[in-house]
């Protein structure tokens, strides 16, 4: 979800490195691409080495720090083939960190980590977290990696950083025809660059080809089954790998979850209502403070403001971190990075107190972050894999004329979001690669329990995409646990029936009953 076209793909969990940046790792030596591979990737020894710090495409920044008790990251690259359809032809390499299990409990195998996007580096993510899953660690090696195109695995590579810093400052919300030409033509041209830059890759980065990419991962690591925790997109990259291969499904967590059965409109008005429930807890928390809310009287109040800033930035944009000035797009993008987390409301609420009055840089760092964007002017390929993932998967392609029709409809959905998320549909315009389903299959008859767990507050995979995913991997398959919390997420959030209920299943097996309740 990092991009201006639409809010539609979950952003990764990353409050964490969000507050970092706005008080103001790792990967390895994978290649785009090599040559036959000719014998079974299956049979391949990975060879794990200190963790270097990661590159730009994974979001730069510092080596990850010793874990706890003196232990190392290591990173290793796996080789998997560059199409499954061919798979002792060319090899790509997807790049894998892990953290040894630490005990003292019985070692379980790996619990593999996705944390969302599609197109965020689980390379870089895990050990900014890793803190969160130091209970699961003492029986598991902790695992993540870079899905293909991801990061430095076979990265997409559309715009350079000057054209994107161009590309964030447009216009997301166009207002009429010459505006709604500039906005098509300013996809068209990213999309164009993608092919240029990445046409081999574009057709073998659909889901699918991650889970397979999974599966290989499950044998490299020597585990008879897959234990797994996805996150966000991560969900359904779970289910999707519950589909391909139910026999090998180990302890499967899904949180944050997608809703498999919709279609990308479905998915956009479903985030529409989502960050509008999001935007109106967030005034309500606002106002119901004993000290005076800074941004507004009452929560209609705090939207309201909020709603007529968004509208003079569209006609003059302010000073934002120099030299670029701050949009409606831009914060438009930054306060949907906000609702994320509760731990960025505070930060928001100063960012638009400080927007008010003329200054906008709290804001654009907000949006810089979605953006993966850091303090030196360089992006991660978060944006560029984004478009490549959905736009591989999703089989329809909208116009401008057909989001026109469906305005109205956005707009009753979220007066401050429906606009910029109905306009997010061109994202695939002109895509040079087919889309391949209508929705992900994720049928898993056969599979083992996988415990799935929505939020009730969740902007950005709203909370009846848990139970969609539960009726979707069939009868006997899913346990629904519910979470009546903010953000995006559960187990982020620290709350101990969440993590006890997730704890005890990945740790002992044991499944809390259907339909529990924490709050």
């Amino acid at each position: 979800m990092p991009n201006p076209r639409g809010l539609r793909a979950a952003a990764l969990t990353s409050t964490a490195v969000l507050l970092a940046a706005l008080m103001a790792g790792c990967g390895d030596d994978t290649d785009p691409g090599g040559g036959p591979a000719g014998g079974d990737p299956a049979t391949q020894k990975l060879t794990w080495k200190d963790c270097p710090p990661p590159d730009a495409a994974e979001g730069g920044g510092t080596a990850p720090s010793p874990l706890p008790g003196g232990g190392a990251w290591q990173c290793a690259t796996m080789r998997a083939p560059l199409d499954w359809d061919k798979p002792k032809g060319e090899t790509i390499g997807i790049a894998l960190i892990r953290a040894r299990a630490s005990g003292p409990g019985k070692r379980i195998g790996s619990l593999v980590f996705n944390f969302g996007g599609p197109g965020g580096s689980g390379v870089s993510t895990l050990p900014a977290f890793a803190a969160d899953y130091a209970k699961l660690r003492t029986r598991y090696d902790l695992v993540s990696f870079d899905p293909r195109g991801v990061g430095r695995s076979a990265p997409v590579v559309c715009e350079s950083d000057s054209q994107l810093d161009r590309y964030f400052q447009q216009d997301a919300t166009p207002d009429d025809a010459a505006e709604r030409t500039t906005y098509l033509k300013n996809t068209e041209q990213f999309n164009a660059a993608c092919e240029k830059n990445s046409g081999k890759v574009l057709p073998h980065v659909r889901t699918t080809d991650a889970a397979r990419d999974m599966d290989l991962m499950r044998q490299v690591l020597g585990d008879d089954k897959l234990h797994y925790f996805g996150i966000s997109y991560g969900t359904e990259l779970g289910g999707v790998y519950a589909h391909l291969f139910p026999h090998t499904v180990g302890r499967a967590v899904l949180d944050g979850v997608v809703d498999p059965t919709q279609d990308p409109e479905q998915s956009s008005l479903g985030q529409a209502k989502g960050f509008q429930l999001a935007m109106d807890n967030f005034a309500k928390d606002c106002v119901s403070q004993v000290a005076d809310c800074p941004i507004g009287d009452s929560q209609q109040d705090v939207e309201n403001r909020i709603a007529a800033l968004l509208k003079k930035l569209d006609a003059k944009p302010i000073q934002g971190v120099f030299p670029r000035r701050l949009t409606q797009t831009a914060a438009t993008n930054g306060i949907a990075q906000a609702l994320y987390s509760k731990e960025l409301w505070q930060p928001l609420t100063e960012g638009l107190e400080d927007a008010y009055d003329g200054d906008g840089r709290i804001l654009m760092l907000l949006s810089d972050a979605m953006n993966g964007r850091d303090q030196n002017g360089e992006y991660s390929n978060i944006t560029a894999a984004n478009v490549a993932i959905n736009c591989a998967d999703e089989k329809q392609r909208y116009d401008t004329a057909y989001v026109q029709r469906k305005l109205p409809e956005f707009r009753s959905a979220s007066p401050l979001f429906g606009e910029f998320l109905a306009w997010g549909m061109l994202s695939c315009a002109n895509w040079p690669v087919k889309g391949a389903a209508d929705h992900p299959d994720v049928s898993a008859s056969g599979s083992a329990p996988v415990l799935v767990v929505g939020n009730t507050g969740d902007p950005a995979t709203p909370y009846e995409g848990a139970r969609k995913m539960v009726d979707a991997l069939g009868k006997g398959v899913a346990v629904e646990l519910t979470y009546k919390g903010q953000g995006h997420g559960a187990y982020d959030s620290k709350n101990k029936c969440v993590q006890n209920a997730v704890n005890g299943y990945l740790l002992d097996g044991r499944l809390p009953s259907a339909g529990t309740v924490c709050s």
